[in-house]
């Protein structure tokens, strides 16, 4: 969870206008920069903000993946204390400062508002007495009048909760799902207010919420009748079945609030409310969405009314402030909510048992959370003075750079760039639509809060006894799945991932070689649903899996992650895959690495994604809105890259421990599709093996990621060379396998940060859809006609033929040999240039030789950065900055005639046509860019013409 980002507010505020409905808003989070940055009190003057709520999850993010508490940790007062007595003292501090803060609140609201939630310890959840004593003692401690309480809604609890309101305590009242327990709370409430005034005790600045959990509700739920609407065949019980998904969360929560009007009137309440009681508000909590074709505010608009209270997380809380809509809707249509249930149970589901478990499922992620905030306290001790427990970053750089880094650095803290980054200010970029592009900057919580969907996928497919699993994409939709196969290999008890990103015929057949059709589960992976390769692959696949299964079993031997309403969707629907996976709009698909693209295909393998997921929520944190510059991993990574690029350094090394080399393919995309455009940006350089300084220029910047568990000697040895010769050297530490996910979220942030500072739009790729486009048309002819047009080659011997536009024709026909062809070609890159070598041949061991000892000729005798890229994979990657980035690339595109080839279901063209139409059209749109470009066509016999190639490079380089 992420420190919510201020906005300066221009005309209305839905935020502060949710008052007028008689709402109030509390925000579901506090850290310790929330509050010494003054961000707490902007909130509370700009949005109206009443109150804060807090959770052992909250604070273990915010110690493991902060700075904040080193002061704290690292006291001579601390060594003396055990995790638990560290944690409080950090906690009590928190709470203590934000309710002064919020102490104004608390008194113009006549102490209806204004109040900071500190939990008791979950372990106490079936404690009666227990409970009772530790509220007591955490009240006493905090010694604030606007401190609440969290004691859970457990049936030990209930009683609790009437004894501590009985003492003058104010109670939040937490977990709560069913409206039957809901009662009994409310009850407890009045109970220990009727106690309290029996007694003669003031009860007039007593406070107390019920905390209703909305949004898991319907993730249960709609889990539930997705499985119904997989069995059912009578269109009328389908329809009855669709029309419950997302409505039984709002439905139940509506109900229950007719509850609490009815609870709270009558004789004996208004008698109470004489002395001075207030109502226990309902408080809605667990208000983000995890549907991506639900609103993103959806628990936020439909739940609006009166004597309500709404914990908003902090990326929901940005997005009402955005875009929230505003009605008095909790009393709208109340027989509706009725029938929602009623419909609910005569579709065989109970809410009882829905709720009984989300309430077991709760309290135990609340004592795994509170397990893991000790273990982080007491880590924090032992390591103490340490700074975050996250992945470590420290740079290199000449005196000019490090200057200028630094006076960047020192740009993004005045100018308050971090906040508006997480705001979605797009005026840090190009002023367009940066801002609708930022949904990955809340997404881990996301997955976190609604993690089930992940879980419940890796029991399924370990049950299922699935032997492998073949994931279909391109891109974005593939290079995470492929980091995540390659760093943690085959898992024991869960099927073996591969990836397909390729349309060369000889790679399908060699991944539906690796599988058996019978025990596959295939992932289809496709963002808008309408991108190429995943759909050819799809057909492909879909018709070789029904032929090994049968047509009635074929749909459930298949997944989709796709975004919601695409064309991938209804395709999934139509042929009945076993999931549809929904991917998050405003996330673009080379920041989808820790949504669903990236996640499902992870849990299928057996990666424990809970454990993933939350290990990267303390980079999250370490990221996050109110940490300045200087003290943010990404930021300070991201002021390196961008400010190194306008310098002039705008080649990144990046260079990775063996355990994790895979990462360096992912950063690529990050980083060339993001930032290469209008003529500006980073090329990323992947892969390139370390040589004396000698072989490089002035143009590189060097990332160096080291596996802790897994480092290279020889890595490590030649990376203190390149620093001692003055190479600018970023290092990150990567803990262990499991950290990966730090580096996923750290370089998001950079990213976004290095575009800001080049001046570019961070999260569109123009240059990726002309590629497209000039495929498409090849495409449609080939349909239309039975042939790709006609092209004519300016040189033809040595077993070899060579293609170019028009200039670049012009450049380079005065060669008589190939080799004199390459050495004009090769001799065009010079000082601050890079050569690119694009493969459009199968991607295998021996292929993949040849082309490195290229491109490692090519670097020493030249001292080029250089890259080589597979295609047609690289065109949803590189292919961007190749394109639109600086015109500093000396491209060779390597062809090949296709030895087999493969049909594409339902379609003229094959496998081998539409690989050649991707290469065509790339090297088409690289001409129209005035690319430096060469085509290399190499026949039939693909590895005899490489042998060819790389003699006559050798040849041209001499």
């Amino acid at each position: 969870m992420t420190t919510p980002a201020l906005s300066i507010t221009k005309g209305t505020n839905p935020l502060r206008e949710l008052s007028e409905f008689g709402q109030s808003v509390w925000l579901d989070y506090i850290r310790r920069s929330l509050i010494t940055s003054g961000e707490l009190k902007r909130l509370v003057a700009e949005d109206g903000l009443k109150g804060v709520t807090s959770n052992p999850s909250i604070f273990e993010k915010a110690i493991v993946g902060s700075t904040d508490y080193q002061d704290v940790i690292a006291s001579a007062a601390a060594a003396s204390l055990d995790a638990k007595a560290l944690y409080e003292k950090i906690a009590i501090k928190d709470v203590q400062d934000a309710a002064d803060i919020l102490k104004p609140v608390w008194m113009e609201s006549k102490y209806r508002d204004g109040y900071v939630s500190l939990e008791v310890s979950p372990l106490l959840a079936h404690d009666t007495e227990g409970t009772v004593q530790e509220a007591r003692r955490l009240w006493k401690a905090v010694d604030r009048e606007n401190l609440m309480v969290k004691v859970p809604a457990t049936p030990e609890g209930i009683p609790a909760i009437r004894q501590l309101i009985s003492e003058g305590l104010n109670i939040n009242v937490t977990l709560l799902f069913s409206r039957d327990a809901y009662e009994q709370v409310a009850k407890a409430y009045i109970a220990g207010l009727t106690d309290r005034a029996a007694k003669g005790g003031d009860i007039s600045k007593i406070g107390s919420v019920a905390s209703f959990f909305v949004s898991r509700i319907d993730s249960a739920i709609d889990a539930q009748l997705a499985s119904l609407l997989k069995t059912a065949t009578d269109p009328a019980q389908r329809a009855r079945l669709s029309s419950l998904e997302g409505k039984v969360a709002i439905a139940n929560a509506k109900l229950a609030y007719r509850k609490f009007t009815e609870l709270f009137s009558g004789d004996a309440w208004v008698a109470l409310e004489k002395k001075g009681a207030h109502p226990q508000r309902l408080l809605w909590a667990s208000t983000s969405t995890k549907n991506p074709s639900y609103r993103d505010v959806i628990y936020v608009e439909e739940l609006i009314g009166p004597s309500t209270v709404n914990t908003i997380p902090p990326a929901t809380f940005n997005a009402f402030r955005d875009h929230g809509r505003l009605r008095s809707s909790l009393t709208e249509d109340l027989e509706s909510a009725a029938d929602t249930m009623e419909s609910l149970e005569r579709a065989g589901i109970s809410m009882k048992a829905v709720t009984d478990k989300l309430l077991e499922d709760g309290l135990r992620q609340f004592v795994d959370a509170f397990a893991q905030l000790l273990k982080a306290t007491g880590g924090a001790q032992k390591d103490s003075p340490s700074s975050a427990k996250i992945n470590s970053i420290s740079y290199t750089l000449p005196e000019k750079l490090s200057a200028a880094v630094e006076s960047a650095l020192a740009d993004w803290t005045k100018g308050d760039k971090v906040r508006r980054l997480w705001r979605g200010d797009a005026t840090l970029w190009s002023g367009a639509d940066e801002g609708h592009w930022l949904g990955w900057l809340g997404i881990t919580d996301d997955q976190e809060a609604h993690i089930a969907h992940l879980t419940d996928l890796a029991v399924e497919v370990k049950k299922a006894g699935f032997k492998h699993v073949l994931l279909l994409g391109m891109g974005g939709s593939s290079l995470c799945p492929e980091v995540m196969r390659l760093t943690f290999g085959k898992i024991d008890g869960f099927p073996e991932l591969h990836v397909l990103d390729s349309t060369d015929p000889a790679q399908i057949k060699a991944i539906e070689a690796k599988i058996d059709l019978k025990n596959t589960l295939f992932i289809v992976s496709s963002k808008s649903g309408g991108t190429l390769e995943p759909n050819i692959y799809k057909q492909y696949f879909f018709t070789r899996a029904k032929e090994a299964v049968g047509e009635k079993e074929v749909g459930n031997r298949f997944i989709a992650v796709t975004d919601p309403g695409s064309k991938m969707q209804h395709v999934a629907e139509n042929d009945k895959f076993r999931h549809i996976f929904f991917g998050v709009p405003s996330i673009g698909g080379r920041y989808s690495a820790l949504s669903n693209f990236g996640m499902v295909p992870a849990a299928a393998m057996g990666v424990d994604v809970q454990k993933f997921l939350d290990r990267t929520e303390e980079m999250v944190h370490a990221c996050g809105a109110t940490v300045p510059g200087k003290e943010n991993p990404g930021v300070v990574l991201g002021a390196v890259l961008g400010t190194a690029a306008v310098q002039g350094r705008d080649k990144v090394t990046i260079v990775s421990s063996p355990g994790i080399s895979d990462l360096g393919a992912w950063l690529e995309q990050l980083l060339a599709e993001s930032t290469g455009k209008i003529g500006k940006g980073i090329v990323p350089v992947d892969r390139e093996r370390l040589a004396d300084p000698k072989r490089y220029g002035d143009d590189r910047v060097f990332a160096y990621l080291r596996l802790e568990n897994g480092a290279d000697p020889a890595q490590d040895a030649a990376i203190e060379v390149l620093e001692k010769a003055g190479q600018p050297v970023v290092r990150i530490n990567v803990a262990d396998t499991y950290a990966l996910g730090e580096e996923f979220f750290r370089w998001e942030i950079a990213t976004a940060v290095a575009g800001s500072i080049i001046g570019i739009n961070a999260f569109n790729q123009p240059d990726v859809e002309a590629s497209k486009i000039e495929t498409r048309k090849l495409t449609s002819e080939y349909e239309t006609t039975g042939k790709l047009p006609a092209e004519e080659p300016f040189f033809q011997g040595d077993g070899v033929k060579l293609y170019a536009d028009p200039k670049n024709t012009d450049a380079l026909k005065k060669g008589k040999t190939l080799v004199e062809v390459l050495k004009t070609h090769l001799g065009r890159a010079g000082a601050g240039d890079y050569f690119a070598l694009l493969g459009y041949v199968t991607m295998n061991p021996e292929n993949d030789a040849v082309l490195q000892t290229i491109r490692h000729s090519v670097r020493d005798a030249k001292k080029v950065a250089t890259v080589l890229g597979f295609g047609p994979r690289f065109l949803h990657s590189t292919g961007q900055a190749y394109k639109g980035g600086p015109n500093s690339g000396v491209f060779l595109q390597i062809t090949c005639d296709d030895a087999v080839d493969l049909p594409v279901p339902d379609q003229k063209y094959t496998f081998g046509v539409v690989k050649a139409a991707q290469a065509r059209g790339d090297f088409s749109v690289l001409a129209e860019r005035g690319r430096r470009a060469l085509r290399v066509h190499l026949g039939k016999d693909v590895k005899a013409g490489l042998a060819k190639l790389q003699s006559a490079v050798e040849q041209a380089l001499a």
